[in-house]
């Protein structure tokens, strides 16, 4: 038999053509025609070459079966060994490669970020860079914001943030708002959380909430600068509960805006834990609650006083010093500050000071305190610079005590506008010093709105009075008793002192929304 390669079948000879031998070709390239086996048209021979010829491509086919698969084996062993064992075609990672993978980049990542003095031991469990380089990348960023190791340390979370996907994104919502770059670094020490809000989800909502109270456009950069923990608060939590009481005891819904902005710490206040205990106690040492509401509406960071820690031990301290338990709500309601402040040592200081000028006594200094709670404030030089005008008026020691015990504005009041009123009183008005000395208030009215006119209508009309009957009226008081042909000792007055009614009366100035943080700039 011979065995031919044709490129066709030819008539004459019968042509087969083994659907495996292409198989053969794969193997040995060098053949590219197909093989075709010209055999005599004889049917045993045929059937038994087509046996044979069965057998021998199965041998070799299981030949090369054996073969390959000695090749496969050892491939599927490495890969098995990659996939634990699995038997697939595909080179993937086993769940156990990738946790190792991960334990690897954090462990470098971690190796990192103690390199630079970091701490991540809270980092556990929050999903980090993979690689070093894009952690550098967020530190560097918080660096270039202001924040230092010291301040990552406080809040390692921060490092959980995408520069791209939560940095800049609310940073930009800041600055658009309003919020001063310049602001950036302490807003962000005080809430870093911000860095991990939603501005359309988180923070948009909470400034449409200090929008609807009333808080202006052009404030709110200056409320989330003051109080930037804000953003983080339920709009139906804290916030309008606290507004809600505000409202209920009698702060102007008109004023809330002014409140919120001067103090917007009010927001994140619980009622029960600290507004309500506060204004009750108010309420006890005698200031009605539409007065507590006054002054909240004056001066909003009195809430912010702690009942527990400074309120109740400074009130404990006036009366250790001498001041009457009826008159603790005046003293409040006069200088409020006076319950927030570290009180004790500002007593001692200036009952020593006076006692040692003047000579006040104890109870004198109670009565002081009663009548110009600011005097605690005051500065000894000041004060001294007073006294020593007093004396060169000619006032005796014994006389000064007096003045300063019935009016301790005296030691407050601007200088050069004394001396002239001293001189009038003198040259014009021609009194002796003991009217001073019994009404030492003279000092306070007004050289040419009030004591001049005053004096020039009752020296017309020829009346003899005090300086109390003289000045210690409304100016339609005194019209009236121009028209007295003589006076009444009940209408001579005592020295002014404070009423708590015009702290609860409506109030007829504009709303006070202006952003103005002077009110906490006590000493």
């Amino acid at each position: 038999m011979k065995i031919r390669s044709y490129a066709g079948i030819t008539k004459p000879s019968f042509l087969l053509v083994h659907p495996e031998l292409p198989a053969l070709t794969s193997r040995n390239p060098q053949f590219t025609s197909l093989f075709t086996l010209r055999i005599p048209c004889n049917r045993e021979k045929l059937t038994g070459m087509i046996t044979r010829s069965q057998y021998s491509v199965a041998d070799r086919r299981s030949a090369t079966r054996y073969g390959d698969s000695s090749v496969s084996n050892k491939n599927t062993n490495r890969l098995g060994r990659r996939q634990g064992g699995s038997s697939s075609l595909y080179s993937r990672p086993s769940l156990l490669d990738m946790k190792n993978d991960r334990m690897e980049n954090r462990a470098r990542v971690y190796e990192f970020l103690r390199g630079i003095g970091i701490v991540p031991d809270e980092l556990d469990g929050l999903e980090l860079p993979v690689t070093v380089e894009v952690m550098r990348e967020r530190v560097d960023f918080l660096h270039k914001l202001g924040l230092t190791i010291e301040d990552l340390n406080n809040y390692p979370l921060v490092l959980g943030c995408s520069v791209k996907k939560n940095m800049i994104p609310v940073l930009d919502y800041l600055g658009k708002l309003g919020v001063r770059k310049s602001t950036f670094t302490e807003f962000l020490r005080r809430y870093p959380q911000v860095l991990h809000a939603s501005v359309v989800i988180d923070l948009s909502p909470v400034v449409k909430y200090l929008q609807g109270m009333d808080i202006k456009p052009d404030d709110i950069p200056r409320v989330l600068e003051r109080y930037p923990e804000v953003l983080g608060f339920k709009l139906e939590g804290t916030m309008s509960t606290s507004v809600a009481y505000l409202v209920g005891i009698g702060v102007a819904r008109r004023e809330i805006g002014g409140v919120l902005t001067r103090y917007p710490e009010i927001l994140g206040m619980r009622v029960g834990r600290v507004i309500k205990p506060f204004v009750e106690y108010l309420e006890d040492l005698g200031i009605p609650r539409l007065g507590v509401a006054r002054l909240i509406e004056k001066r909003p960071h009195i809430l912010g006083f702690g009942l527990e820690e400074r309120v109740k031990p400074n009130v404990q301290s006036l009366l250790e010093f001498c001041v009457r338990k009826e008159s603790l709500a005046s003293v409040v309601a006069q200088y409020p500050e006076i319950i927030g402040i570290d009180l004790k040592p500002k007593l001692l200081s200036q009952q020593s000071s006076l006692k040692s000028v003047i000579d006040l006594s104890p109870e004198e200094f109670g009565r002081v305190v009663e009548k110009m709670p600011q005097v605690v404030s005051l500065s000894d030089r000041p004060m001294m610079k007073h006294v020593d005008f007093l004396k060169n008026c000619g006032f005796s020691l014994e006389q000064v005590r007096k003045m300063v015990a019935g009016c301790p504005q005296l030691l407050a009041l601007n200088l050069d506008i004394m001396k002239l009123s001293f001189d009038f009183f003198q040259t014009e008005m021609q009194r002796p010093l003991d009217d001073l000395v019994d009404f030492p208030a003279f000092f306070t009215y007004g050289l040419e709105s009030t004591i001049k006119p005053r004096h020039k209508m009752v020296s017309k009309k020829g009346l003899k009075c005090s300086l109390g009957w003289l000045l210690n009226c409304s100016d339609d008081k005194f019209a009236q008793r121009m028209d007295y042909d003589t006076i009444e000792m009940e209408e001579m007055e005592l020295l002014p002192s404070f009423d708590m009614n015009t702290l609860t009366e409506p109030r007829s100035d504009d709303s006070g929304s202006d952003y103005d943080d002077s009110d906490d700039d006590y000493v």
